[in-house]
């Protein structure tokens, strides 16, 4: 692969500092971008207004550079994107592949028990389709994006490089291969439904604007926790619909609390210590599986050696 070619990013929320666990995927797809010798981009996804902290953006910045974590362009903030996440939409409207719909928490529910199907999906339930042909005199809250045969009206994937193939019309299991991960599989329309792309409260949901962003800035891999893993079918069927190309996806070990769940700002995770970044980095190395025997006093020094780790691990050559 060329120099010029690569380009990757890390994109997190400013909802609190990075933690441990934020580190980590800062630092895969920094050593990613480098192995390849491709650039390496940060994002701030700062789309859901409600949850992000005034100054955070900065404090996340300052804790890259303290371990050496440089972006080689200027940020992208959603913020500033509701235009483009707005025309991806009306792309998809006029496709009919997006839809208003009306529905409450509490309709969803109801509608799935009266069917049987009262199921839940990590804490959410799977959309029954109660919208997909009209609105049934209830005012539009939210747009979804329309799963169930999608796959008739989305023209063939040419830019997708061979990922995201789809099994059949009827299945719709989607396949893609992750780095990591080997061999995946979803069939999103059974397994999330149709899903939100603009929230009941005009907020872009977070399939939607990661789509178009990850198009706008050139992104060819995706590096980033195993958390985010469920929702990659979703965005390569949005970058299906809007003759986008998908990226290469790589999904990285997630840091775990002492109560075994993923360590998270939600749960309280604490800000990552960078008094000492050389610690903090070999930490988050661990975590990624590298060498934990690297001696370096400064982390331009320890990042130098990582690469080279980091690619015979991954890329099966040497950076």
């Amino acid at each position: 692969m060329g120099p010029t070619t690569y380009r990757g990013r890390f994109a997190p929320s400013p909802t609190g500092p990075l933690h441990a666990g934020s580190l980590v995927a800062a630092l895969a797809s920094w050593l990613d971008a480098r192995a390849h010798q491709g650039q390496w981009l940060v994002r701030i996804e700062d789309v859901d207004a409600p949850r992000c902290v005034p100054g955070v953006d900065q404090t996340i910045f300052a804790q890259l550079a303290a371990v050496g974590l440089y972006p080689d362009e200027a940020p992208l903030y959603q913020s500033q994107r509701s235009t483009a996440y707005q025309d991806a939409l009306d792309q998809l409207v006029t496709q009919g592949l997006a839809f208003a719909c009306g529905c409450t928490r509490q309709d969803i529910a109801q509608a799935l028990a009266a069917s049987g199907q009262a199921r839940q999906r990590h804490g959410e339930r799977v959309y029954p389709g109660t919208c997909r042909h009209g609105l049934h005199g209830r005012g539009a809250r939210a747009w979804r994006f329309l799963t169930e045969n999608s796959q008739q009206k989305v023209p063939p994937p040419q830019l997708t490089q061979g990922l995201g193939a789809i099994d059949s019309i009827a299945n719709q299991a989607l396949h893609w291969p992750d780095r990591r991960l080997g061999a995946q599989s979803q069939n999103v329309s059974q397994a999330v439904g149709d899903f939100v792309l603009k929230r009941a409260d005009g907020l872009w949901a977070y399939q939607l604007a990661v789509v178009v962003d990850d198009a706008a800035q050139g992104i060819t891999h995706v590096v980033r926790g195993q958390d985010l893993l469920d929702n990659t079918a979703r965005q390569i069927m949005l970058q299906q619909a809007l003759c986008l190309p998908t990226p290469q996806y790589l999904h990285t070990p997630l840091v775990l609390g002492g109560n075994g769940d993923k360590l998270s700002k939600q749960n309280g995770a604490s800000a990552v210590d960078t008094t000492h970044p050389v610690t903090a980095l070999q930490q988050a190395g661990q975590i990624l599986g590298l060498a934990a025997n690297l001696h370096a006093d400064t982390p331009a020094e320890w990042l130098r050696q990582a690469v080279p780790l980091w690619a015979d691990q991954h890329l099966k050559i040497r950076a």
